[in-house]
């Protein structure tokens, strides 16, 4: 089988096929340093205790689409 090529897909096909491989992996494959794995902890905790903030990245990449961008 020959390899595909991703130079022929859009810039937003390319980043929906690596939101897709990301999502494909299970938690347990993803390995992670301790400095990383100290620094999610740390933002699961404030997550627990502030709550969300932010707004969607697809929602703010809808904005920009609207406004030509």
């Amino acid at each position: 089988m020959a390899p595909f090529d991703i130079s022929r897909l859009s810039p937003r096909e390319r980043i929906e096929l690596a939101e897709e491989l990301w999502d494909s992996l299970a938690e347990e494959e993803i390995e992670l340093t301790l400095e990383q794995a100290a620094e999610l902890e740390r933002r699961r905790d404030v997550l627990a205790r502030e709550g969300p903030k932010g707004r969607p990245w697809r929602d703010v990449l809808g904005d920009v689409d609207k406004r030509g961008g």
